[in-house]
């Protein structure tokens, strides 16, 4: 037991230290990060953690991929999906796993330990280093905060009005049988940001964003438990040790409608 809380007090100190001394490993550090269109729903989906609705096939696939040769977990699928409509900014992943696994259930319990999918928002571009982190469990748990990086985590932050659900395909915490997968989908109100983007575009105070704002984002999962995990993401980091925190290469989320 004393092996397993070192373990994990460990992990914990590794997610949320600077990555200043990580040392970059680009293949081409001046290769713009991706754009993701994200379309406007007319017809907000259900959050029920089934991406069966209509409005969901209106949303590209976005793809993660596996940077790191050295990792030793799983490496199974998964595919991301974003809408929003003039409420929220929508977020639905679909999970491959042969075993899921999420214990945690307490609102800001470290879910980043077990299997979990994780959005960072930066709703103000300007400010590149600073940014929203929702990190959710295949148990329908969220960990949220704010992150002056690299030197603040705000842990205390949270997001009012973040809806969330999941569905397993399988048996949740039980290693016996072999798992399908799992799906999450999260509703996150515009409002959570009023902070950073009330009065930016030509809405006035609005903290809807206009067709034609760009944000920037990151989509990771976190795939297993220690010592067996794997992190996949949307944008490479750059690193050569899996980290998921550099926001100088998170993508661009570009409104539209």
């Amino acid at each position: 037991m004393l092996l397993i809380s070192v373990a994990r007090r460990f992990f914990a100190l590794v997610s949320i230290l600077p990555i200043l001394c990580l040392r970059p490993a680009l293949a081409n550090p001046e290769e713009e990060p991706p754009r993701y269109r994200v379309s406007f729903a007319d017809a907000s989906p259900e959050i029920d953690g089934r991406l069966d609705e209509p409005a969901w096939k209106e949303g590209p696939p976005l793809d993660l991929v596996h940077p790191w040769e050295q990792q030793t977990g799983p490496r199974t699928k998964t595919e991301a999906r974003l809408l929003w409509d003039s409420a929220c900014l929508y977020v639905g992943y679909e999970c491959e796993d042969t075993d899921v696994v999420a214990h945690y259930e307490d609102r800001d319990d470290p879910v980043y330990e077990e299997d979990c999918v994780e959005i960072f928002i930066n709703p103000n571009p300007e400010k590149t280093k600073h940014y929203y982190g929702l990190e959710m469990s295949a148990n329908a748990v969220l960990y949220d905060y704010f992150y002056c990086f690299p030197d603040t985590i705000l842990k205390k932050l949270d997001l009012n009005g973040v809806r969330l659900a999941t569905e397993v395909r399988g048996t949740l915490n039980a290693s016996g049988d072999t798992d399908e997968g799992w799906s999450l989908e999260a509703a996150i109100p515009f409002e959570c940001f009023r902070d950073v983007t009330a009065g930016e575009g030509a809405n006035g105070g609005s903290v809807v964003p206009d067709a034609g704002t760009v944000w920037r984002i990151q989509v990771n999962r976190w795939e297993g438990t220690d010592p067996d995990r794997s992190l996949s993401m949307w944008v490479p980091s750059g690193l050569d040790v899996p980290h998921p925190h550099v926001p100088d290469r998170f993508g661009f989320l570009v409104f539209e409608k």
